[in-house]
């Protein structure tokens, strides 16, 4: 595949998929990053500069930005400033169907293809995980060290431990499901959270209150790059009235990322809270931006090619 020049000299180079290369590494020099930006005031800051402050050389700095994020990290910046999510509502706020469409319906697909997913019945949660199996794991994520948990119809937890650490982040989703059987198992865990990151199909388990279950329904409509508000969600689900309800439900989310309650804001574009750490937040919706800008510059670049 031929460079793609873009007008501002930036390249984009591959996301990283399937590299040895330490993910936990990567985010934490993200997350400096972002502090480092809000210390600034959130003005920009030329390559140099930041990549010193960080202790970094430029050009190590670049390829660690640009192997994370698919972009350069003079495009990068404008994702993490702290104006980037009310533009975000601005320009992608999504609309979700209706309350009709929307609910227990049984096994769904996401638009995107790639993940799949089945509610756990009412009668089942309600006994708190009873004869549930649950296999649990230390996994890397793009957002730093994490932990998964799966039963055998697919992923039901994930979370993320850079701000919590793992023994926190382990004992929150293990206490959802008080009466389960849970074991340890690395592999079956790291197994589904790869698949889905690498883009292969991964089945999910939703295990939550009926309410809860409506509402991360809707959050799995919300597309990659694209945000709602919690009063949007709220509308879908029941009523605008039930915003605080659905805030808790979207904090109660045990799948992180993948069911995107990051990509919740309040209406004013304001972040809102994550149970994982505003900063965890801020960087996905950075990750996600940067990828849906780096897709949407090659998708033109090839149709722009194909043109006579």
């Amino acid at each position: 595949m031929s460079d793609i020049l873009f007008p501002d000299g930036d390249m984009p180079t591959a996301p990283l998929q399937g590299d040895a290369a330490p993910n936990d590494y990567h985010y934490k020099v993200i997350a400096r990053a972002i502090q480092t930006i809000d210390d600034a005031g959130g003005a920009p800051m030329p390559l140099d500069d930041l990549a010193a402050r960080l202790g970094m050389s430029a050009a190590h700095f670049q390829r660690v930005f640009s192997r994370w994020a698919g972009v350069s990290p003079k495009r990068y910046q404008q994702y993490l400033t702290l104006g980037h999510a009310k533009a975000l509502l601005a320009a992608r706020g999504t609309l979700l169907e209706t309350a009709d469409s929307v609910g227990l319906s049984g096994p769904g697909r996401l638009h995107d293809l790639f993940l799949r997913w089945e509610a756990m019945s009412p009668g089942d949660y309600a006994r708190g995980g009873a004869g549930l199996t649950i296999r649990a794991g230390t996994v890397d994520t793009p957002f730093g060290p994490g932990v998964a948990m799966a039963t055998d119809r697919g992923l039901c937890g994930l979370a993320f431990a850079a701000e919590t650490g793992l023994e926190a982040a382990h004992d929150d989703l293990a206490r959802r499901w008080p009466r389960a059987r849970i074991v340890a198992d690395d592999g079956r865990a790291a197994a589904l959270v790869t698949g889905a990151f690498g883009g292969r199909e991964t089945p999910l388990h939703l295990i939550g209150a009926p309410f809860q279950i409506k509402v991360w329904e809707a959050l799995l409509q919300v597309p990659a790059g694209g945000v709602t508000s919690y009063s949007d969600i709220a509308e879908t689900v029941c009523t605008k009235r039930a915003s605080r309800a659905v805030g808790s439900a979207v904090g109660r989310n045990p799948i992180g990322y993948l069911i995107p309650c990051h990509r919740v804001l309040r209406r004013d574009g304001g972040l809102g809270g994550y149970h994982w750490g505003l900063p965890v937040k801020r960087a996905m919706l950075a990750w996600d931006s940067a990828r849906a800008d780096a897709a949407g510059r090659t998708g033109a670049d090839a149709t722009s090619a194909a043109q006579p």
